[in-house]
């Protein structure tokens, strides 16, 4: 079952979240050989998304970043969102491993 992080993030800035996964007894998982798609959606059936760049930082240490760029903050309207992090191992094993709600909140300066 995956965890539950929740996320929020300023419209109009740049975004990251670096994520570690580990393993049951808590020690970092090795990620080599996996990959990380995550995204965010209005709500859960929605069908268009706002995709993070997700990236395993390092494989060893079971890093996974999630990023935004500003002007792809700037075009998120301000609300509730949801998202989930799922990797895919090269032998096509996928999981959940977080999910959670974003909260994108309005700026001001532009």
């Amino acid at each position: 079952m995956a965890s539950v992080s929740n996320l929020a993030i300023d419209q109009g800035t740049t975004f990251s979240v670096t994520i570690t996964v580990t393993d049951d007894t808590g020690s970092a998982r090795n990620l080599t050989g996996y990959t990380a798609n995550s995204q965010i959606r209005k709500s859960y059936t929605a069908t268009s998304n706002i995709a993070f760049a997700a990236n395993i930082a390092s494989p060893t240490d079971g890093t996974v970043t999630l990023d935004l760029s500003k002007a792809t903050t700037a075009n998120i309207k301000a609300g509730r969102y949801v998202y989930d992090l799922i990797l895919t191992s090269n032998i096509a094993t996928v999981e959940r491993i977080v999910e959670g709600i974003v909260t994108v909140y309005p700026n001001v300066t532009r």
